[in-house]
């Protein structure tokens, strides 16, 4: 859960995640969202891929990035929970 949270703690990661919920993306089609460089995006992916928020598939010559929505349910099931043991004391 650590690296999940520290992914989404950046606004450019949090920006490519959203970019993702529309379909897979290369990092090249990805990097034209941002005014910053390659090398910068493929950072972010790869903490991205770490916290395994998103993954890549190699199709061809290009790698595709995906969103992993598992991940998302998981933090979702963890912060309902969170918050009916919270209510429970009140």
């Amino acid at each position: 859960m650590k690296d999940v949270f520290k992914a989404l703690a950046d606004p450019t990661r949090r920006q490519i995640l959203t970019l993702l919920k529309e379909g897979d993306l290369t990092a090249g089609e990805i990097s034209k969202h941002f005014e910053i460089s390659k090398p910068s995006i493929s950072q972010h992916l790869n903490i991205l891929k770490q916290a395994e928020l998103v993954y890549d598939n190699k199709v061809g010559q290009y790698i595709y990035y995906t969103l992993n929505t598992t991940v998302f349910q998981e933090l979702v099931s963890w912060t309902i929970e969170f918050i009916d043991k919270g209510e429970q004391k009140q």
